[in-house]
């Protein structure tokens, strides 16, 4: 019984990792030619999400049974979902880390991190707008919509525009969003 209970685990493992497809070297999907949907929801995929909880444990596989690598600990960290397997999403985070943590952990409201030293958060989607704040590196701020080379962001109570190119968990897929 126990040695049927151990092959069954090692064939749920290798079918996880068979799902998921190859990794590249940062921990994301390889790229294929045409857009690609997830075998769970039929979303896009990769795509971006937020955290939902405080904290998430980040497992080597898609289950309970595998082991926690680590613990995700701010709530609203954008991350891009590579795969998708049962109630579990592969996730990493904007250094490439990641692991499966459970859907629920997970939201579809978006935010991003700030990149930048000193992101100057503007009042319209210009270069020469006025500054209505300051963000630092590493704020994480709500994604409110993008349009060009720019994204609406919601900080700590202060809304305006930021280039794109200053923030991580923003793709060109967000234009028009």
């Amino acid at each position: 019984m126990m040695m049927l209970r151990h092959t069954l685990r090692a064939l749920s493992v290798l079918l996880a990792v068979a799902l998921a497809g190859p990794l590249t070297a940062q921990g994301a999907e390889a790229p294929t030619d045409g857009p690609r949907l997830g075998p769970v929801t039929n979303l896009p995929m990769p795509r971006f999400v937020s955290l939902k909880a405080s904290e998430a444990n980040v497992r080597r596989g898609p289950s309970l049974t595998h082991r926690i690598d680590w613990v995700f600990q701010r709530r609203g960290m954008p991350l891009l979902i590579t795969a998708e397997y049962g109630h579990w999403r592969r996730v990493a985070d904007r250094d490439g880390q990641g692991g499966w943590v459970h859907y629920t952990m997970l939201t579809g409201v978006r935010s991003v991190l700030v990149e930048a030293d000193m992101l100057s958060l503007r009042t319209r989607p210009e270069a020469d707008a006025p500054e209505r704040a300051v963000l630092e590196r590493g704020v994480v701020a709500r994604l409110e919509a993008c349009e060009a080379a720019w994204c609406e962001l919601d900080a700590q109570g202060y809304s305006g525009w930021a280039p794109q190119e200053a923030l991580w968990g923003a793709s060109l897929d967000d234009v028009g969003r």
